[in-house]
């Protein structure tokens, strides 16, 4: 696989989407030097929600993976676009936070879906430090969401 991360997301049938638009109000990057700090990204395609519910009663844990994938998708458009590009983005830490049932103790293997396609389209620049953390509910009733701290790499 190619080293740049453009090339690895398009091998990979990817494209950085849209930024989703806040749903309240916040932005969906901060930047302070030369880290940038994202909102929570949903598992938003095309201004839609892909699912709701909870893991453990509603969704099982694939589906769950599945589903911070697509938000970690987001989470790149909204660090490249702070950055000024995907070849200037380093996941530092991820936090991906899974609304559960409470005797759901999968959130880790939920959490590898966003952290793998971010290793898979990053590579060593994707290998980062990471939080799964279980949550009673998540704004619009999603099942995850996912932020993250970005250092911006010079050109």
């Amino acid at each position: 696989m190619s080293t740049d991360p453009t090339s690895r997301l398009e091998q990979l049938g990817l494209e950085l989407p849209d930024i989703p638009a806040p749903a309240a109000a916040y932005q969906p990057t901060a930047r302070t030097g030369e880290l940038v700090l994202t909102a929570g990204q949903l598992p938003v395609v095309g201004g839609a929600l892909l699912a709701t519910g909870k893991l453990g009663t509603d969704l099982a844990t694939d589906e769950g993976a599945q589903l911070a994938r697509t938000a970690a998708l987001n989470v790149l458009a909204a660090a490249a676009s702070a950055a000024g590009g995907l070849d200037r983005v380093r996941v530092v830490k991820l936090t991906v936070f899974v609304a559960s049932s409470p005797d759901f103790v999968e959130q880790h293997l939920v959490a590898n879906g966003a952290s793998e396609l971010i290793a898979d389209v990053l590579g060593d620049n994707g290998v980062h430090a990471r939080s799964a953390v279980g949550v009673a509910t998540l704004p619009l009733d999603s099942p995850v969401e996912v932020e993250a701290i970005v250092e911006v790499l010079a050109r």
